[in-house]
């Protein structure tokens, strides 16, 4: 009989690989929980679709994304403990960035609308459900197209009160902090009238090396993978004191405040300064070797 530490290895040796981009392999438990979650979410869209297009026939609003990306977030196996209080409008929230759970999550805590990478568009299912809420998804490397996603941005801001941006601009592990990429907070120069930033930290605690999403892994790769994990994992999110950026001075000011506040919690979190990413990002600019 194989020992418990040599499960856990094998399962790191599984999750290493897919960072290399190769295909998980799932066995039969793996691939009955995946279509088992698959048709849970299924089952709760024909649900909750038509309640929100009945909705909005009579009023704008409709509360039935929020409660499904809720349940969403249940159906893949997270288990969420929300920590302070989120603010319902006039919010622009700043979050580290681990895994495509994180919007579910958020969305389900908070009903907030997001910006993401324009990979996750076209992610089997995690696409739809990021349309569904609103996701302004964005291409890293169209620099000449900021513009129009920062207009997109505002309109956002405006239609759903809340917008969540990942400024590392990718997935990491979870022990990691990659540098801010400030563009998408252009939408703060100036700030809307009355609008806040309040930063968040999403924590996945032991598992978040595992479920990251990093390297070379393929989206379906790893949807399949964490869809296909036996049992549930744990995320708390940090919703942390607000601040008005009308206080800093420019998007670069307002995005190293809400990094050094995002960090001090990482480390309270961890036990020990953020670690050094050990995957290339050429999208983001980011190397490994610097």
């Amino acid at each position: 009989m194989a020992s418990a530490s040599t499960g856990k290895t094998d399962a790191w040796d599984v999750r290493v690989a897919a960072a290399r981009g190769e295909t998980t392999p799932l066995g039969l438990g793996g691939w009955i929980r995946l279509w088992v979650r698959v048709a849970a979410l299924a089952i709760a869209l024909l649900i909750f679709v038509p309640l929100h297009y009945l909705y909005r026939i009579f009023a704008y609003g409709s509360p039935f994304p929020r409660i499904f990306l809720a349940i969403a977030t249940w159906i893949v196996g997270a288990r969420v403990t929300r920590h302070g209080t989120p603010l319902r409008r006039d919010v622009f929230f700043v979050a580290n960035h681990v895994s495509w759970v994180d919007i579910l999550s958020l969305a389900g805590a908070s009903g907030t609308a997001f910006v993401a990478k324009a990979e996750l568009e076209k992610a089997p299912l995690v696409g739809w459900l990021c349309g569904l809420n609103r996701t302004v998804f964005v291409q890293r490397e169209a620099r000449l197209s900021v513009a129009d996603q920062i207009n997109r941005l505002r309109e956002a801001l405006m239609d759903n009160w809340s917008v969540t941006v990942f400024p590392e601009g990718t997935t990491t592990d979870g022990h990691t902090l990659l540098p801010f990429k400030t563009s998408m907070l252009s939408v703060l120069e100036p700030p809307p009238p009355g609008v806040l930033v309040q930063p968040v930290v999403l924590d996945y605690g032991a598992i978040s090396e595992w479920i990251g999403w990093i390297g070379s892994e393929g989206g379906l790769n790893n949807f399949k993978r964490v869809m296909a994990r036996p049992g549930t994992f744990r995320l708390d999110l940090y919703f942390l004191e607000p601040f008005s950026p009308e206080e800093f001075r420019g998007r670069k000011a307002i995005s190293t405040e809400a990094r050094r506040r995002i960090e001090a919690r990482l480390v309270e979190l961890l036990g020990h300064e953020p670690s050094a990413f050990s995957h290339d990002d050429a999208p983001v600019r980011y190397s490994a070797a610097d």
